[in-house]
């Protein structure tokens, strides 16, 4: 099996994260990957870096690799559409955001109806393809998977904020690079209006540090309120509140940062979402 990746995206996000596990799980099974992104894109120098085969994002260059493999993955909305337009292979296609899909649109329900599998990140996002038109039997949920981390043992409240800026106005430190900063963190707070799972949250998990969550999208699949999590309002005195409690009782934020680190270690390993992908890609090309 070889796979033929599709990214568009601009920025080194969770998506792209995702994307450079996955093909370094695949490799490892066995499957080859070639990887199409933007060129001046950090995933292109990153995938680079490590060594897989990557060339740059578009038209030509994709309808130039059909041939030598076997299925499309394309990772992000702009790559959907252009993996509609690619004929001769499966097209799988990875959801992972939570806004509602243009089904009244004609160009969208081609677009939609093209795929032959979706992977859907959360149980919540499939319920959001399943609204927009898509079959439920075309659906995989497939969790992202996230490396294990050292546990931390930091003393700072650290914020991460996807789309607002609630957290900058509370005067929490902000982090730039999650996986670096993460050791210095006792807590991490993560707001969004607009979640599909929350990797950013798993990957704080996985350092054994509780994490104070918006109570929106799929992150209530990742967090159980109050045994490894806090899921809050997007308020601030609600995420003021829940700060102080586990600040204020540490025996309590040891306990739901080693549940959290359970959490991950059981549903959401890199291992476990290659093998997903995997069984998605076999059904895709049985059927």
């Amino acid at each position: 099996m070889r796979v033929l990746h599709l990214d568009a995206g601009r920025e080194m996000r969770g998506g792209q994260w995702q994307v450079l596990h996955l093909i370094e799980g695949l490799a490892a099974a066995g499957v080859e990957s070639t990887l199409l992104a933007r060129q001046d894109a950090p995933l292109y120098a990153a995938a680079r870096k490590q060594g897989w085969r990557v060339e740059p994002l578009g038209i030509t260059r994709a309808l130039g690799c059909l041939r030598g493999h076997t299925l499309i993955h394309a990772h992000d909305a702009r790559s959907h559409t252009l993996g509609a337009f690619l004929r001769g292979r499966p097209l799988v296609v990875s959801r992972r955001v939570a806004f509602p899909v243009g089904s009244g649109l004609v160009g969208s329900r081609w677009k939609y109806g093209r795929a032959s599998r979706y992977l859907a990140v959360s149980e919540f996002v499939k319920n959001v393809l399943i609204r927009g038109g898509v079959p439920e039997e075309k659906i995989s949920v497939v969790y992202d998977g996230v490396p294990t981390l050292e546990v931390s043992h930091g003393k700072q409240v650290l914020g991460l904020e996807k789309d607002s800026a609630l957290l900058a106005r509370m005067g929490l430190r902000m982090v730039n690079n999650l996986e670096e900063e993460i050791r210095e963190a006792a807590v991490l707070v993560y707001v969004t209006s607009s979640e599909g799972l929350g990797s950013g949250a798993l990957l704080a998990m996985s350092a054994a540090v509780p994490v104070i969550a918006s109570n929106i999208g799929g992150l209530p699949e990742v967090i159980r309120h109050g045994e490894n999590g806090l899921l809050v309002e997007n308020d601030e005195a609600a995420i003021s509140s829940a700060i102080r409690q586990l600040l204020d009782h540490p025996e309590q934020a040891r306990q739901i940062g080693a549940a959290a680190r359970r959490t991950v270690l059981e549903r959401f390993t890199v291992g476990r979402m290659v093998a997903g992908t995997l069984e998605a890609y076999r059904r895709v090309l049985a059927s």
